[in-house]
């Protein structure tokens, strides 16, 4: 019989639990987990045991049904987790991506792929720099967002599956290695038929289609002129977009558009067609789920799918307040907008809606990565921008791929 194909799962949440339970039922394919979080791992196998994780699934058709798997080890030592390991998952959020890094670089083997779930911008960054220095062959894929709609229902035994994408724009580096399978058709495997993965002609597009674009000007947008009073109740995110919110956000596409632009026009040989605006994105990507797409404003207000969703809040005496430390900010400025701005210097196109939001939010944040206009602040470090990778140029970023190659 072949040997089992094994997989390492980084992270205990909503993905991390989907994951586990779907590749699980694979055949030869072993599942381990490994999670730095407290003690997560010791808590998950006490109480999995020797069950098998639930999944409660609905299908595209309507119909429900049910699927079991169980994980080969869950655990919080890098060193078992990483034996015999053929892929990684990270199943984490962005700012937890380097802890997994530091834990398992020293166990990666040649010929390993490194799959994030979703990447989230400037995970090829992030990737290369830290697989460049202990490996020379593997493979980097980046997906746009998690394969699911899930929800974690109990902790380590039953997670639910509300639904399938359809398709799964992603982006693949690597070089010429000895794989078990291509890449992406390894990566396929694993999710199994749904969805499928679509590859794009280059990780700079999928970097610069990142949405974490429409969090940071919502918020500008909503709160820029707040007069620090707390509401009698938490209004509505995209179903509430009013004129400002969708200018501000308007705007900030327009600037990655013509970061796009640039790039393909100083290396023509980069398609960066699959770059589109915010609000064809919206037509695109949500044409059943929208009523009226007579505007960008409009295509969010009438959003089935977004039905309540309402700014991040916390309450306080008198009512709520805005949470400027909640992921839309606290995430999508480090790992979403400070990377388009510095692909965006890397090609000499200026930001100035990028940069009044980024001043303002880095404000909320209480960190510093932009000083003026400029990419200089002492916390872009703690970014995934290309220049915290001392990415610099276009020529830096075209020379990951062919890095990769070698």
């Amino acid at each position: 019989m072949e040997k089992p194909t094994r997989i390492l799962i980084c992270g205990g949440g909503n993905g991390a639990h989907c994951l586990a339970v779907t590749a699980a039922t694979l055949d030869n394919v072993e599942v381990n987990i490994l999670t730095l979080f407290a003690d997560e791992a010791k808590r998950w196998s006490k109480i999995l045991g020797e069950d098998k994780i639930v999944a409660e699934v609905t299908y595209s058709d309507g119909k429900k049904g049910e699927i079991c798997g169980k994980p080969r080890l869950i655990t919080d030592d890098p060193t078992e987790a990483m034996k015999e390991v053929d892929a990684v998952f990270f199943v984490v959020p962005a700012f937890a991506h380097q802890q997994y890094f530091d834990a398992i670089l020293k166990h990666i083997r040649p010929n390993t792929i490194i799959v994030g779930m979703p990447g989230q911008a400037g995970f090829e960054f992030q990737a290369f720099k830290c697989l460049k220095a202990v490996v020379s062959n593997y493979a980097i894929i980046s997906m746009e967002s998690l394969p699911w709609a899930c929800r974690t229902l109990e902790f380590g035994r039953k997670v639910q599956i509300l639904g399938y994408k359809d398709v799964l724009g992603v982006s693949l580096v690597a070089g010429k290695g000895d794989y078990k399978l291509p890449p992406l058709q390894y990566a396929q495997k694993i999710l199994g038929p749904k969805p499928h993965l679509k590859p794009t002609q280059n990780y700079l597009a999928v970097n610069l289609m990142a949405k974490s674009i429409v969090h940071p000007p919502v918020l500008y947008g909503k709160w820029r002129n707040w007069d620090g009073n707390p509401l009698p109740e938490a209004p509505l995110f995209y179903q509430g977009v009013d004129d400002d919110q969708e200018y501000f956000l308007t705007k900030v596409s327009d600037e990655v558009l013509a970061t796009a632009a640039e790039i393909h026009k100083q290396k023509n040989y980069l398609d960066m067609s699959e770059v589109i605006h915010i609000y064809e994105w919206y037509k695109e990507y949500y044409k059943d789920q929208i009523s009226d797409n007579s505007s960008l404003k409009a295509c969010m207000k009438s959003n089935g799918a977004y039905d309540g969703l309402v700014h991040p809040m916390k309450k306080v005496e008198g009512g709520f307040v805005p949470d400027f430390k909640y992921r839309y900010l606290a995430e999508d400025i480090p790992f979403g907008l400070v990377v388009i701005k510095g692909i965006a210097e890397c090609v000499g196109v200026k930001t100035p809606t990028i940069d009044t939001v980024i001043a303002w939010g880095q404000e909320k944040l209480g960190k510093e990565y932009i000083d003026g206009s400029a990419l200089t602040g002492k916390d872009v470090a703690t970014t995934r921008a290309p220049q915290a990778y001392e990415f610099k140029t276009l020529e830096d970023l075209c020379g990951l791929i062919e890095d990769a190659s070698k």
